[in-house]
């Protein structure tokens, strides 16, 4: 940030009163611009045994596959959030949606929250921002051509549940960036 939202002023870099961490703070009007994580929502749409992927039509990433998520947006619960990328990416509709899994990636300032999501039935297509998408059973996942670690470590976390038959809660850091 170089300018301030509020009145236009120039910003200084610099720890305000009673903070611990640096800060864009605006000398003219005093407004403190706070960056915060962004929240990455998304689902793991189901259909029987299988789960939907999407090959994705932008970037970062381009044609690597991926689950259905995205940026939350403001004035939006995160439930709603992952309905409207799962319908946006892939065209399909989801319900009975479940919590997950919450990954912490501090190293780019993102939290991803993830859902278990039912298919009520095998309706689906690509998005503007999607190459292809399709249902995948554990061995036909595209493993080394997976978009994201988060979403590598919600798969892995999921199949190896479906094999258990237990599914239960996933928190976890990610403290490495994926190998691109």
């Amino acid at each position: 940030m170089k300018y301030c939202s509020d009145c236009g002023a120039r910003l200084s870099y610099r720890i305000p009163k009673n903070d611990d961490r640096p800060r864009f703070i605006c000398d003219r009007c005093g407004v403190i611009h706070y960056k915060n994580p962004n929240m990455v929502v998304g689902s793991i749409p189901i259909w029987q045994e299988s789960i939907l992927l999407c090959r994705r039509a932008i970037e970062p990433r381009y044609g690597k596959w991926t689950l259905p998520a995205g940026f939350l947006e403001n004035g939006e619960t995160v439930e709603a959030g992952a309905k409207r990328e799962t319908l946006e990416e892939a065209g399909a509709s989801i319900v009975e949606l479940k919590p997950y899994a919450l990954y912490n990636l501090a190293f780019i300032n993102q939290v991803y929250i993830m859902f278990r999501a039912k298919l009520p039935e095998p309706l689906f297509n690509a998005g503007h921002e999607s190459l292809e998408v399709r249902l995948f059973k554990r061995h036909e996942v595209p493993w080394n051509e997976l978009a994201f670690s988060a979403i590598h470590k919600t798969l892995q976390d999921y199949f190896d549940d479906l094999e258990k038959g237990i599914f239960s809660f996933h928190m976890d850091d990610i403290v490495q960036k994926w190998d691109y």
